[in-house]
């Protein structure tokens, strides 16, 4: 999920012609556009992703209920990344307000442990477990919320997000009032490591989650986004322990990857070592894109080091790949990889489903692939020509070269980029709708202050316990179920709202457009 922002938000703020708009224009369309959501639409200084206009309805990855915020980008976190990118853009106090209002917010819902979960609910424990009883439970393709844990979660960046947000928030000022809970979010990302290198979905282990949650993880950069966030911390602190887990973290890359003739990776690893399932849609295989992602990473980590085992096994890995690849006729849509290669056969697993909601339904997987599920992607599509050019490319590029310009061979403290906006991930949210001219994002923004977004992310509320009965109707290719599943889905008559993930992208492309008048 997380690094599809960068390439939606990369062409927000793609270079545009801003000379038809003053400065004096464009400050004060972003300043209104603050003002609403920050006035109008967050809760005790944390946001969710969107909101119906008269907010008689709300929504993170989920529902919401009114007194929550959500973690995960483009919730909370990322909008505080916003805030300070629009400070450092215009030197208007009232973003650093804005941005100090996030921090606090985020500080009052931190886990004991120093990371986060999906959402923070001010409304107290009862609250939060009410929605997991009613919400959470009855969203069939969710099982991350079938029930509370007492434990912080790593999937989809939101720890990292906010930990990276509190490390520019602190330096901003050295507020000292954010540096308590910033270290409390450093020492979450290295308790949690394990010895190997390794870092769990979630933790601490509580006995209620599924095995799954305490498995080594790739999934949604687990593992790439950790390293990065420790890396802005080396860079601005030092520190032996962290440059330690830095370095484990990189190398637990290498002792996941199986041996060939299957040079892949899983979504999760066990302890040892070995692929392991996940979620129930999510079956003990290998994984196309998991591998291709983690190439990159190796490759990413010889520019950081210089050390050419990050390159070694590469080859392999990409013809395990190539092995894999469908004949032309069963490409799906320019896809040409199976998700899901099954161990020891190299033969591709499609994951189906059957029943209608979350009482009645299961996921079963077989070699069939016809009516796989819709929520989850069974084909993947995958540069090998691409990614073979940057291997060869990287092999004639020095170690001392590499080294001269890395973060981790620079000296500290070293500054953090002015602004993190194209960092983030509000770009994969089905309600982004940002883009277009300074002119018309300007001319876009209503008379109340915000942008109208069609809202195509929707779910259905929740109406009580399912029926255990299978309800009519086919839902083996679908989003949703039935209309008791509380599930997401992307609908095709969508209503206007307020998106978070719509103001992130406008305010991007409007900072760019600031930075080009000057």
């Amino acid at each position: 999920m997380f690094r599809l922002l960068a390439a939606v938000l990369s062409l927000c703020l793609a270079a545009a012609p801003a000379a038809a708009q003053s400065r004096e224009e464009i400050e004060r369309t972003m300043r209104r556009a603050t003002e609403y959501m920050v006035e109008e639409v967050s809760t005790e200084g944390g946001y969710l992703w969107s909101y119906l206009p008269d907010m008689s309805r709300r929504w993170g990855e989920a529902e919401a209920y009114p007194t929550m915020i959500w973690i995960q980008p483009p919730g909370t976190a990322t909008m505080g990344q916003l805030f300070l990118d629009a400070y450092h853009a215009t030197g208007d106090e009232y973003y650093y307000r804005a941005a100090e209002r996030v921090g606090e917010a985020l500080a009052r819902g931190q886990h004991a442990s120093g990371g986060w979960g999906y959402f923070i609910d001010f409304g107290g424990p009862a609250s939060t477990r009410r929605w997991y009883e009613t919400i959470g439970r009855n969203a069939w393709r969710m099982e991350e919320f079938f029930h509370p844990a007492d434990d912080a979660t790593f999937d989809d960046a939101g720890t990292v997000e906010a930990g990276i947000f509190l490390l520019r928030l602190y330096l901003e000022k050295n507020d000292p009032r954010f540096r308590a809970p910033l270290d409390r979010a450093i020492g979450f990302v290295l308790d949690s490591q394990y010895p190997i290198g390794g870092w769990p979905q979630r933790w601490p282990p509580d006995p209620d989650q599924p095995d799954y949650a305490r498995m080594i993880t790739f999934n949604d950069d687990v593992a790439s986004e950790n390293i990065r966030f420790l890396l802005l911390a080396w860079q601005v602190f030092g520190g032996e322990r962290i440059r330690d887990a830095i370095v484990r973290g990189m190398n637990a890359f290498l002792v996941t990857q199986q041996g060939p003739p299957q040079a892949g990776w899983a979504l999760q690893h066990g302890l040892d070592l070995k692929p392991a399932a996940a979620r129930t849609y999510e079956p003990l295989a290998l994984s196309t894109h998991t591998t291709a992602a983690n190439v990159k990473q190796l490759m990413h980590f010889y520019r950081l080091t210089g050390e050419s085992k990050f390159l070694a096994r590469i080859p392999e890995a990409l013809d395990w790949l190539e092995s894999v690849r469908l004949s032309p006729d069963q490409v799906r849509e320019g896809r040409a990889f199976p998700t899901f290669i099954e161990l020891g056969t190299n033969r591709p697993i499609y994951v189906h489903r059957r029943g209608s909601n979350a009482a009645n339904g299961e996921y079963y997987w077989d070699h069939d692939s016809e009516a796989t599920i819709g929520h989850y992607s069974a084909f993947r599509a995958i540069d090998l020509t691409a990614l073979r050019r940057e291997y060869d490319d990287l092999r004639r590029i020095s170690a001392e070269t590499l080294r001269a310009s890395s973060p981790m061979f620079a000296p500290r403290p070293e500054p953090l980029p002015r602004y993190m906006v194209s960092e983030v991930a509000a770009g994969s949210d089905l309600n982004a709708s940002g883009g277009g001219s300074p002119a018309e994002i300007i001319a876009s923004l209503n008379a109340q202050g915000w942008w109208p977004t069609p809202l195509r992310a929707t779910s259905n509320p929740y109406s009580g316990p399912p029926p255990a009965e299978v309800s009519p109707g086919d839902y083996r290719t679908t989003h949703v179920g039935d209309s008791s599943d509380t599930s997401p889905y992307t609908t095709d008559r969508p209503v206007t709202g307020i998106s978070t993930a719509t103001y992130i992208a406008n305010m991007a492309r409007l900072i760019a457009a600031l930075d080009a008048t000057d």
